[in-house]
């Protein structure tokens, strides 16, 4: 009974809270401006010619450089 009776109270302050309206609305006033769009594209073009290397595995250069060894890797011998 006292829940059914919070929520109640709850829903009606909040009914009455909204329906106090005392906020105007304000008339703002808009200014258009216009936009000038000046883009220019200039096109570069390079006349070398770059060769690409290409490996049998695929990430090989990765593999490469994830494969080092430091001194703790190595085994001690007693």
């Amino acid at each position: 009974m006292k829940t059914i009776l919070t929520i109640i109270a709850v829903i009606f302050i909040g009914t009455v809270a909204m329906a106090q309206d005392t906020s105007k609305e304000v008339k703002v006033d808009t200014v258009a401006v216009g936009v000038e769009l000046n883009i220019d594209i200039q096109k570069q073009t390079k006349g070398e010619t770059e060769v690409a290397r290409l490996y049998k595995f695929k990430n090989s250069r990765v593999k490469k450089e994830l494969s080092f060894k430091t001194k703790k890797d190595r085994a001690k011998l007693a």
